[in-house]
């Protein structure tokens, strides 16, 4: 099959053909035709498998006729990350030269009015985050009531980022009659619970079983001690192995779960002499984006990110993956190893396991249905039982000395338990029982030691010791707490 025989339009055929693009990826084939005939759609794919001309191609069709009005939308395209929507807004730049259809771009960083006159001349497209796209109809400078396509891209890292609410929220605000173009790479209980309130009788394009990997993907294991040192020598270890060693590597990605991490791996790694940036969260839109160019240039070989660039980043010949971090969600194994491998090329994917991560190997194992062999010698019984070095648990050396301390008390407390009577020790006044020497007198078994503790603190404390019982505070009688 080819573009020509899926009811795109001339114009935009003859862009397809101008970008170079022949035959269609399985998702485009399904789901070009049913978006031409105004079906919703629900699109479970790979990440890289073309999902975003899958979408592009269609809108562009059915949006050469007519024109839009000032602040009114006729097709809305919500992404994850800024990052994404700059690529999707690409892809209408080189798919849509042929046609007039205009493009309106709302991501954070750039200015509100730069993008308020966007929308004052009349965009037929918006492509926006949930949180600026909300920000511009609070302000009242966007209206949805006139959307007819509204689009849902990577909706399962959407719910990841915590996104579901402000979806939600832009769904009331669009009309009934709108068609729904719904696409995800994994459906957990709550995207399929989205679908089943956004979609209308979808035309369902399942191009591969939810959470696969790319047959092209080469996937090994790597196992490495739990120490933050150990485990950065081994990932450099790993990376001379594949690049200087075998002249693999071209270009590679490094995810690491935290910013923190992302940043440290940074300077570690450049310190070593390798050619590495970082791409993390914290950054602002104009490094983000000079980052992301200098890793599609060539001019950045390794590129460090957070999971905010485990989606959708439009570099098609990524050749190595390495995932200095175990992800704790399964399904983002699938979004960061899917950055190599795409359009059938070769990809190589390396995963860091500490024993404290085989819990998440195990869980990844089981979403994608297939064991990951080890790079080496596999660990054994001993070297899982690995015990991490530092800190143990919340409290750290905090709790340590805390737990210490609690058995010196109660060590102290059977002690003095276990003394005999003494009858040369100073007595207590005997009609008030509170002196400051008094003490009690052999071991009461009906008290808690709790309830002893409270009243010796009470005797020592109480400032009115030589008074009468009847005439101390109330409130005096037992401890503050």
């Amino acid at each position: 099959m080819n573009f020509d025989q899926l009811g795109l339009s001339p114009k935009v055929l003859d862009a397809v053909r101008a970008a170079g693009y022949t035959e269609p990826t399985p998702i485009q084939a399904k789901a070009i035709p049913a978006a031409l005939e105004r079906r919703d759609v629900l699109g479970l794919a790979q990440t890289g498998s073309g999902k975003t001309a899958a979408f592009t191609l269609p809108i562009l069709t059915l949006l050469q006729k007519g024109r839009s009005r000032a602040r009114m939308p006729r097709a809305l395209i919500l992404e994850p990350t800024r990052e994404l929507a700059v690529q999707v807004h690409e892809a209408f730049s080189t798919l849509g030269k042929n046609s007039k259809t205009t493009v309106a771009l709302l991501i954070g960083g750039v200015s509100f009015e730069q993008q308020d006159r966007l929308l004052d001349r009349g965009a037929d497209v918006v492509i926006a985050t949930p949180g600026r796209l909300l920000d511009h109809v609070e302000n009242g400078k966007l209206m949805l009531h006139g959307v007819e396509l509204f689009v849902v891209d990577e909706a399962d890292r959407m719910l990841d980022m915590g996104f579901i609410p402000d979806i939600e929220k832009i769904y009331k605000l669009l009309p009934i009659t709108r068609q729904t173009l719904f696409f995800s790479a994994t459906m957990p209980a709550e995207i399929q619970r989205l679908t089943s309130t956004f979609l209308h009788m979808p035309e369902t394009v399942e191009v591969a079983r939810p959470s696969t990997t790319a047959a092209s993907i080469e996937q090994h294991c790597v196992f490495t001690s739990g120490h933050p040192k150990d485990k950065r020598e081994t990932l450099r270890r790993v990376l001379r192995e594949q690049g200087e060693n075998r002249g693999e590597i071209k270009n590679a990605i490094i995810f690491a779960n935290r910013k923190v991490t992302v940043r440290l791996l940074e300077r570690s790694l450049q310190r070593h002499g390798f050619n590495a940036a970082a791409l993390h969260g914290d950054m602002d839109q104009h490094s983000r984006l000079a980052t992301l160019e200098r890793f599609r240039s060539g001019e950045v070989t390794f590129l460090i990110a957070s999971d905010v660039a485990a989606r959708g980043l439009d570099i098609p010949a990524v050749s190595h993956i390495f995932n200095f971090d175990v992800p704790t969600h399964a399904e983002d194994y699938v979004h960061r190893i899917g950055r190599t491998g795409r359009a059938g090329r070769e990809g190589f994917a390396y995963t860091l396991v500490t024993p404290e991560e085989t819990k998440y190997l195990k869980a990844i194992e089981k979403l994608i249905r297939r064991e990951i062999p080890w790079d080496g010698e596999a660990p054994g019984e001993e070297d899982l039982a690995e015990k991490p070095r530092g800190r143990k648990g919340r409290g750290g050396r905090g709790s340590e000395r805390r737990e210490s301390q609690a058995k010196d008390n109660r060590a102290e407390d059977r002690k003095s338990d276990a003394k005999p009577k003494s009858d040369t020790k100073p007595k207590s006044d005997s009609k008030s029982g509170t002196g400051s020497d008094a003490k009690p007198q052999g071991r009461d078994k009906s008290r808690s030691r709790s309830r002893r503790k409270d009243e010796d603190y009470a005797n020592d404390n109480v400032p009115f010791a030589n008074l009468p019982p009847d005439q101390i505070p109330a409130f005096l009688q037992r401890p503050v707490r």
